[in-house]
């Protein structure tokens, strides 16, 4: 299954039908059985190999210590785009992104040039994943402000035009009341530029922020939450006169643990300190049935954390019996 390049009006892979369901990994950036950085890359570089067939895209948690109480903060914990950059090199038919870029964390003309750099370097299979950013431990351990939720939002937004400028045919300006810059040039020019993710699911502003300058648009939780936080962005795209279609949506499952029999999948999940409010845990068949109700809501994308890694067993049963009854 090898990646496509993507089509900036709402990210979905040139030459591909708009209803082809796309797969990908959500890779977890630290090790959870304890392994030091050598091994816990080693295990990352197994299981993409493996899934290279099989898998549209790989996506990156962006957090500069390790974000689950489970894990010591002490342990490796690898840098999001450093990584991507890295292992897009190495395994080069599939698509990388961000799950998603903490706005905070770098200048976003930065971004727009990292972003450009790696469209370039990988032949259009980068997609930028940004939000608002939410563990303030690791704003304080590394030494950024954390405002309140409504500020970084608002930060979130004005990052989103920045980057779009430097997108431009530069040399371009902009001055907000977050961000300043002052003749911004981003060559290579991103033709077409990667698309644009945004998370998260705040109903007053962050949807807000999504019907105004997403391509795609990630979330996770239940069927009915996603289904009632996309009846709220449809009325936000309503209110700034956008069609919704124009937007990719895309859906997160933190825990999935599939396996031939319930009691063993079962066994799996309860062996994961992940948790997640719509766990995806049974035969293949019950699966399938806990993703399809996001499928009949449009979703294009799904992002799976499969929670017996580093074995592989998961992720390829997932693709071969799984995939097919989704599609």
């Amino acid at each position: 299954m090898a990646a496509l390049p993507y089509d900036p009006q709402g990210g979905r892979a040139i030459g591909a039908h708009v209803d082809d369901l796309r797969i990908g990994w959500h890779t977890v950036p630290f090790p959870t059985d304890g392994a030091d950085a050598e091994t816990h890359v080693a295990q990352l570089e197994h299981m993409l190999a493996t899934i290279a067939d099989s898998y549209d895209s790989v996506w990156f948690d962006d957090h500069l210590l390790p974000w689950a109480d489970f894990v010591p903060t002490d342990a490796p914990a690898l840098e999001c785009l450093t990584s991507i950059a890295y292992l897009a090199g190495r395994h080069t038919e599939t698509a990388f992104g961000s799950l998603v870029l903490c706005q905070s964390f770098r200048n976003p003309a930065l971004v727009a040039k990292m972003a450009a750099t790696l469209h370039a370097l990988t032949g259009g299979r980068f997609i930028l994943g940004m939000g608002a950013g939410w563990m303030e431990s690791e704003y304080r351990a590394y030494g950024y402000d954390f405002p309140r939720a409504a500020v970084r939002i608002a930060q979130l937004a004005e990052a989103v035009l920045v980057i779009r400028a430097a997108w431009s045919d530069g040399p371009v300006s902009f001055a907000g009341e977050h961000n300043a810059v002052d003749g911004v040039v981003c060559r290579p020019l991103p033709v077409p530029h990667p698309p644009i993710m945004l998370g998260g699911g705040g109903e007053r502003l962050t949807l807000r922020v999504v019907a105004e300058h997403a391509d795609w648009w990630n979330i996770t939780g239940t069927p009915e939450t996603y289904r009632h936080k996309l009846d709220v962005l449809r009325g936000h795209c309503a209110d700034v006169g956008r069609d919704i279609d124009e937007i990719t949506l895309t859906y997160t499952a933190e825990v999935v643990a599939v396996a031939r029999t319930e009691a063993a999948a079962h066994e799996i999940a309860a062996a994961s300190p992940f948790t997640d409010v719509h766990p995806c845990v049974g035969t293949p068949e019950q699966v399938a049935e806990a993703l399809r109700p996001f499928v009949d809501l449009g979703v294009e994308h799904l992002m799976l954390r499969f929670v017996d890694f580093p074995s592989t067993g998961g992720a390829e049963l997932f693709a071969s019996e799984v995939v097919p009854l989704l599609r």
